[in-house]
């Protein structure tokens, strides 16, 4: 029997009932008290059928569920339904195979999080869960997600995370990509981002009056924490704040854009299938061509990912765009 999140409430609240001494609960009533609760959580369900609550019925009463022990008392022609021993709970079962299915699932995806600050916790957990559920070992997983757990700094982002959730002002040693020579600042972190399998640290730079400072954690060398006032941020909705951008990098002062670009057949079937931004809009010309329309700050980003797609791709506006990317192009080609 498939078992999702529905039925799981459904027999939390038909053990609530067959465990109640003081309401005899005939299948009506069981009825009532799982749609009572179901359209709390979904004001569109469409009600539960007297075969549902059969089934369900069944299910505990069986070995794949808790095996319940389940008396079915007449009252006139009607019946009520209630367990053999009332001091008895599925909720003070063992886990059964349904739930053991679930847990080892949510193990398998929950691992692939190792290294995360939210997961600290978890690291000391999972050993014991999975000798507790025999689960299968790492070369069997069925499940992998797209992180890179060997990126330099990724042991930092547990006491930066903690740092913005406690309100701690940094400093930080930090050493750039075109420079020989680390700088100090200090900094209000105010946000983590992921792109690309790196991560980027977003704080207040007192020093600039940048309220998006931005840096990348595999460049910072060394992190201390300073005693001065945190100042919260007040000027920034992250939510929104990456909406016109692709990745991370937020020129000053930049406007928003109308880009338009050309993809072969090929690499058009693909941009279609992935979008590359909310703002993609898209159409197939005549020839075959698909052209991609954008409404985006321009960023390094956005040019690394048009030059990622080489002959396959055709900017057409702005000319501003056109004129970087056949620079950056020609450029490559002096290397051979």
């Amino acid at each position: 029997m498939s078992v999702n999140k529905s039925a799981l409430i459904r027999y939390k609240i038909l053990d609530k009932c067959f465990r109640n001494p003081g309401k005899k609960y005939f299948i009506s009533d069981l009825i009532e008290e799982c749609e009572k609760v179901m359209l709390d959580i979904d004001p569109e369900s469409k009600g539960i059928s007297r075969r549902q609550i059969f089934d369900d019925i069944l299910f505990m009463e069986s070995s794949e569920g808790w095996s319940v022990e389940l008396n079915r008392h007449r009252d006139g022609k009607k019946v009520y339904y209630r367990y053999s021993d009332i001091s008895f709970s599925i909720n003070n079962m063992p886990l059964n195979e349904v739930e053991l299915n679930h847990l080892k699932a949510a193990i398998d995806i929950l691992s692939q999080f190792r290294g995360m600050p939210q997961f600290e916790w978890f690291n000391e957990m999972l050993p014991k869960l999975e000798q507790r559920l025999s689960t299968e070992n790492h070369s069997n997983q069925i499940i992998d997600f797209d992180n890179n757990q060997y990126l330099k700094g990724i042991e930092l982002l547990g006491v930066l995370y903690n740092a913005i959730r406690y309100k701690k002002v940094l400093l930080i040693q930090y050493k750039p990509f075109d420079s020989e020579v680390c700088l100090n600042f200090v900094i209000h972190p105010y946000y983590l981002k992921q792109y690309n399998n790196r991560w980027f640290l977003f704080g207040f730079n007192p020093d600039k009056g940048k309220y998006d400072w931005n840096l990348a954690i595999d460049r910072i060398i060394k992190i201390d924490e300073n005693k001065i006032k945190y100042l919260s941020n007040k000027q920034i909705n992250w939510n929104e704040y990456f909406e016109d951008i692709i990745g991370v990098t937020k020129p000053d002062g930049a406007d928003l854009e109308k880009v338009i670009l050309h993809f072969n057949q090929n690499s058009g079937q693909y941009m279609v299938n992935k979008p590359i931004h909310g703002s993609q809009k898209t159409k197939w010309l005549a020839n075959g061509t698909l052209e991609l329309s954008l409404n985006i700050i321009i960023n390094y980003e956005l040019e690394r990912l048009i030059l990622s797609y080489a002959d396959s791709v055709k900017v057409i506006q702005p000319k501003s765009l056109l004129k970087t990317i056949k620079q950056r192009l020609n450029k490559a080609l002096d290397n051979y």
